[in-house]
């Protein structure tokens, strides 16, 4: 049976009558889940067509999700939902509560018949060069969150350049990609000196700072911060064997060294504020209630998923900061 039929004279794009046959095909159930699609070269001879023509429809299926390809073997229906406008490459570094919130704010700005399929490289170069390669051509956009791996650039250069959005965190060998980003080094010191006057209470600052998972652009803020203003301060990787000692101030990264510190303070007899310092990275709706409230210093995850989703769909070339603010409770 032929799948594919071109009118010569229709008006509509050759290459478009060829997607438009496979969607018919799959919708009146002659192509199923599976199975094996007419080769480029039959669908080309048969309609007197350039291979040019028949591997730019397929690609068009390709990045829908609705094909896929073999290596050696040829194409195949990969899904029967042919409503699937985009299909979207989302990689983040690991999964949290404030990705989650960027994760929904994101999908709930793309509208409907775009799907997104999800990976986790976490912080691993291998992990991140496999996942890359193994999806070149399978998708419409590719929204890359490189994190702080190193030379990320010469792997995402595999993909094709006009569907490459970065995330979060960007570097200048990114700067051929449009963008939403965070500016940590700049971040950090602002929050830090919006909230300079309660700082100065405490006799010293310390962050905890596990270089393998953080942006450097944290750690060089907090720097420049204590050495513009004078602020006794160290740089630790863990809190193991660490005894807190009272006026002491922490900022604290992640999540699981926040309970963990929480912890080590009451373990101590010691008080919250009153005798140790907590500054947290990325807002929750936990650090809004956990002991009172905790003070962090956090980007809109909300508004970073939702102007994502607005590059996307409007194919901008942008490189937008997203903004970022020190939100003050009872922890300082």
């Amino acid at each position: 049976m032929r799948i594919v039929a071109v009118e010569e004279k229709s008006g509509i794009p050759k290459y478009k009558q060829i997607v438009a046959s496979i969607e018919a095909a799959i919708l009146d159930g002659s192509l199923k889940k599976g199975d094996k699609l007419p080769s480029l070269n039959s669908i080309k001879n048969q309609n007197s067509l350039s291979r040019d023509t028949v591997l730019t429809a397929f690609n068009e299926l390709k990045a829908r999700g609705i094909i896929h390809s073999i290596v050696g073997k040829g194409y195949y229906v990969n899904s029967e939902n042919v409503d699937v406008n985009q299909k979207i490459f989302l990689l983040f570094d690991e999964f949290n509560s404030f990705k989650e919130d960027l994760y929904n704010s994101f999908l709930s700005n793309l509208g409907e018949n775009i799907q997104v399929d999800i990976f986790f490289h976490h912080f691993n170069t291998e992990m991140f060069r496999k996942l890359i390669n193994d999806n070149v051509g399978d998708y419409s956009a590719y929204v890359i969150m490189p994190a702080n791996l190193k030379k990320t650039e010469q792997v995402i250069e595999r993909l094709p350049r006009d569907k490459v959005y970065i995330l979060d965190q960007t570097n200048p060998d990114l700067k051929a990609y449009p963008s939403v980003f965070q500016n940590f080094e700049k971040d950090i010191y602002q929050g830090l000196e919006t909230a300079l006057q309660k700082i100065r209470t405490y006799r010293k600052m310390i962050l905890l700072f596990p270089a393998e998972r953080q942006p450097e652009g944290i750690l060089i803020g907090f720097e420049l911060f204590c050495a513009e203003h004078n602020i006794d301060h160290e740089v630790i990787d863990n809190f193991t064997n660490r005894e807190l000692s009272q006026g002491e101030i922490y900022i604290v990264l992640d999540d699981k060294n926040l309970i963990r510190i929480i912890k080590r303070i009451k373990e101590q007899g010691l008080s919250i504020a009153e005798d140790i310092g907590l500054i947290s990275y990325n807002d929750t709706l936990l650090k809004e209630i956990v002991e009172g409230g905790i003070t962090t210093i956090s980007t809109d995850f909300n508004l970073m998923g939702q102007r994502l989703a607005q590059i996307i769909l409007n194919k901008e070339f942008v490189q937008v900061e997203n903004p970022n603010r020190l939100i003050i409770r009872k922890s300082i």
